[in-house]
């Protein structure tokens, strides 16, 4: 419990001193926008060109867990897209939704509680969690947002062709592809390109919980939302896991550690990626920012729970 506590804490210190920040002034208002934008057009594309670009894709190769962790997380987003949808509610909003309900923290709190509780081998399932939500989910969820923003009167096909063909200029979709291109060359990027990318991807999480910070001290969450933030959160941290569980032990029949690393990393808070698309894309930030910090405070919970069952 204690460990946990200690990897994520450091999050609450970061939403804190964006929030401390702008209730004292420090920042204007348009601060969340300017520190998202850098996140989006440049820290976190680095970071994922960075990773995709030294993954080694033979290790990565366990279909067992991807499909565990993968399967689960999929039929979460699917599920909580299209109750959302059914709700009323924009196809662009209820993406953004879906990914709240799916988008698991591999990065930031993932890896390190993997490390502490499986040993060095575990940094191969956190890598693979990790590729799955930020590359593979972010890219569905920008489709179906761009998606959802093509208006007129232009046939489906050309609204999905100029989605798709939008989503592809993505940065965030766009760096990963480029990174496994360049680790499909077989070439080692130079140290001095290596050392840019981590600089510059080493800033993506504060940036972007700093500018949750600053966002939740102007706008705090309507009581109309309410109820969507704490059935988002019971999806994140019990159904998702959950599933995960079942598909681990009953389905792909993974070993006991692969297994458990699966369900540990499912059980994680929402990261910032729903926050970060929401803001991009001039969104409801509202659900998707609560939903982090709520998600984020129980986990402490959550987690422990999840500790004490691996076997």
């Amino acid at each position: 419990m204690f460990a946990t506590l200690t990897i994520l804490l450091p999050l609450f210190g970061l939403i804190a001193a964006g929030y401390g920040a702008r209730k004292l002034s420090l920042l204007d208002g348009n601060a969340a926008s300017v520190l998202n934008a850098f996140v989006v057009w440049l820290a976190l594309p680095a970071l994922l060109f960075d990773i995709t670009a030294h993954s080694s894709w033979a290790a990565l190769w366990q279909p067992g867990f991807v499909g565990a962790f993968g399967v689960a997380t999929a039929v979460v987003f699917a599920a909580v897209f299209l109750v959302r949808l059914r709700a009323g509610r924009p196809m662009a909003d209820a993406s953004v939704e879906a990914v709240a309900a799916s988008y698991s923290n591999t990065g930031y709190v993932g890896l390190p509680l993997c490390l502490l509780v499986f040993g060095r081998g575990s940094q191969v399932e956190a890598t693979i969690a990790t590729l799955i939500v930020v590359c593979v989910l972010f890219s569905v969820a920008i489709v179906l947002i761009e998606l959802g923003l093509q208006g007129g009167e232009r046939s489906r096909a050309r609204r999905v062709g100029a989605a798709l063909w939008r989503s592809l200029k993505h940065p965030l979709v766009m760096s990963p592809l480029l990174g496994a291109a360049w680790s499909g060359t077989g070439v080692a990027l130079p140290a001095v390109a290596h050392t840019f990318l981590q600089l510059l991807g080493q800033a993506a999480t504060p940036c972007a919980l700093a500018a949750l910070g600053v966002f939740l001290a102007d706008c705090p969450v309507r009581r109309a939302d309410r109820g969507t933030v704490w059935a988002l959160v019971a999806v994140k941290l019990i159904a998702l896991p959950g599933l995960t569980w079942w598909l681990a032990n009953h389905v792909f029949m993974l070993p006991p550690r692969s297994a458990d690393a699966a369900v540990l990393l499912a059980a994680l808070p929402t990261g910032t990626g729903p926050f970060m698309l929401a803001e991009f894309y001039r969104r409801d930030v509202g659900v998707s920012s609560t939903t982090t910090l709520v998600s984020t405070v129980l986990s402490l919970g959550t987690l422990a729970v999840a500790l004490t069952q691996l076997r």
